[in-house]
């Protein structure tokens, strides 16, 4: 496989290219471009340019930034190499980027390439199967959720991937489901295709996913509607026949400003004759149980005859 730069090289030459790159450059296109080494040496030896991973350089004097970090990772590790993990996603639009993190590679299973600080390099035998069809090269959008759920050390961590990539809009849930049927042996495997259905219908995060679980499905409560648009926005559950409506936040809101859009929005919830509950994490994730108690009484207070049970023999719900 020959390099994915080597066309715009050809079309656009050298300065052009490192341009693109960032104003990140590596050896071998310096030497496709017909540039000595004598001449690369004299520019390091000179400091106006800089070492980031061997054979790859930075062409100015400056702090070397994160966008810089991930093409000298891509140039690093080689023509068969591709952005994967969480660098993929990221490029993307699936997560949001954090340039705390490592640059995520991967490469053919043939192949080796030595370590490198802040770089994770792995391998894998399906490669190029999974490779999007644009340049730099790198995983596909489901191909690097479920790449991020691999490494991910709980299912918890994995959902929350799951739901924030899908929450994007740039990947559905049947696509990664899709991309599910060639990883056999992939970790949290057996729980990721209920995940994956929970968030087909309308969760967008962690907390909707584990307020579903454990507040309404444990509970055999009436199922609720996802995301429905109201007002120019989105109410998180609304259950319409009992006229209120469910707000969850897993984030602490000190600024006034929030605070403010939390209030006009149970206000216009009120002006719709919909009551409103709010839970945060520590609500859904600690006391589930009574959550759902207060579900169920605000259901009964239209329909008495509203049916749940306990999920234990010590919650409270009757």
């Amino acid at each position: 496989m020959d390099w994915w730069w080597r066309q715009q090289l050809a079309d656009e030459g050298l300065d052009v290219l490192i341009h693109e790159q960032n104003r990140v450059v590596s050896r071998a296109q310096l030497l496709a471009a017909g540039r000595s080494g004598v001449d690369v040496r004299r520019r390091l030896r000179s400091r106006r340019w800089q070492t980031i991973h061997p054979g790859v350089y930075v062409t100015h004097t400056g702090p070397v930034g994160y966008d810089e970090q991930l093409v000298a990772a891509l140039l690093y590790a080689g023509p068969q190499a591709a952005w994967s993990h969480y660098t993929a996603a990221e490029q993307f639009g699936l997560i949001k980027p954090d340039d705390r993190r490592p640059v995520y590679v991967t490469i053919p299973w043939r192949r080796r390439v030595r370590a490198r600080p802040n770089l994770v390099i792995t391998r894998d035998a399906q490669w190029e199967s999974r490779l999007a069809a644009v340049i730099p090269p790198r995983s596909r959008p489901a191909e690097a959720v479920l790449e991020i759920v691999g490494i991910s050390a709980s299912l918890d961590a994995a959902a929350a991937v799951v739901a924030e990539a899908c929450q994007s809009g740039r990947v559905a849930p049947g696509e990664i489901l899709a991309a599910l049927t060639g990883r056999p042996q992939l970790r949290h495997r057996a729980a990721l295709r209920s995940i994956l259905a929970d968030v087909a219908q309308g969760t967008h995060s962690l907390l909707e996913l584990r307020y579903l679980r454990y507040v309404e499905r444990a509970h055999g409560l009436p199922a609720g509607q996802r995301q429905r648009a109201v007002d120019g926005e989105y109410t998180d559950v609304a259950y319409l026949p009992y006229e209120f409506v469910v707000e969850l936040d897993g984030r602490f809101h000190f600024a006034p400003r929030q605070r403010w859009r939390d209030l006009d929005r149970d206000n216009r919830a009120a002006l719709r004759s919909e009551a409103t509950l709010r839970y945060g994490w520590l609500d859904v994730t600690s006391r589930p149980c009574a959550a759902a108690v207060q579900v169920l009484q605000m259901m009964r207070r239209k329909d008495p005859s509203v049916t749940a049970r306990p999920c234990s023999p010590s919650c409270p719900v009757r």
